[in-house]
């Protein structure tokens, strides 16, 4: 696996043009301040292991970092000139964007159905934009980094992308915190982490969406998945890295 080793060396703004003519969710009002938000660069080390997310963090640092690090691989993408260095990033976001949806959906989202007044509903409403987040990724994985859809695919993806995680981190992580102590957060993002042993590593947008069956469809799918990978370039590597 990947370990990320974060080295800033500026502060970018992007902004962004739509022009992808699919499902979105788009909303005026956070549209307007998209990419208001520096992004971080990010240096990536091989051998080591990808998780932003480790035992002693509570659930809403180790979503941020997560979504950091999205907005990050996205815009390494977007201000590159480099198709080569384009398809190793292209990568590297469908790898992470993929993992995180699914950990969300098996961990997250059952925890603030549990938890969260009103958690049900917060948690159908989530996973039904994730939908529309899988089906965007489906299409921008299997773009390569010369089609001329290749940047507008991925504009309107993180444009939705950051949508979604902009209410996560502050509506619906933030009442999943005020319901849990301490122990209980540090152990859903532990749960969270666990599970990026068995899920799989590509948007497969037909797959079901909610537990049990979701569970047993990524055993399936991540082992396919992670051997794809392995002949798959990487940011500062030849083709190929540790699952």
């Amino acid at each position: 696996m990947l370990k990320h080793k974060h080295t800033i060396h500026h502060w970018h703004l992007r902004p962004i043009s739509r022009a992808y003519t699919g499902n979105s969710l788009r909303s005026k009002t956070l549209r307007q301040n998209l990419w208001q938000t520096p992004v971080k660069h990010v240096h990536l080390c091989r051998e080591s292991s990808n998780t932003s997310t480790n035992a002693s963090q509570r659930i809403l640092p180790a979503i941020k970092n997560e979504h950091a690090d999205l907005h990050s691989h996205g815009n390494k993408i977007l201000i590159s000139l480099n198709p080569d260095e384009q398809t190793r990033y292209q990568n590297l976001f469908t790898w992470e964007l993929a993992r995180h949806i699914i950990g969300e959906e098996l961990i997250i989202y059952p925890a603030i159905a549990n938890h969260v007044r009103g958690g049900k509903g917060i948690s159908n409403r989530n996973r039904t934009e994730h939908q529309e987040l899988k089906e965007q990724l489906k299409m921008f994985q299997g773009l390569r980094s010369t089609d001329p859809r290749f940047a507008p695919t991925l504009e309107a993806l993180i444009d939705d992308l950051q949508i979604h995680t902009h209410r996560e981190e502050t509506q619906d992580l933030v009442s999943l915190e005020e319901a849990l102590s301490s122990e209980q957060s540090e152990a859903l993002a532990s749960s969270l982490e666990r599970t990026r042993m068995f899920i799989p590593s590509r948007s497969h947008p037909l797959s079901p969406s909610k537990p049990p069956f979701e569970t047993v469809v990524g055993l399936l799918t991540a082992p396919i998945d992670i051997v794809a990978d392995l002949f798959r370039k990487w940011p500062h590597n030849g083709s190929g890295k540790s699952i």
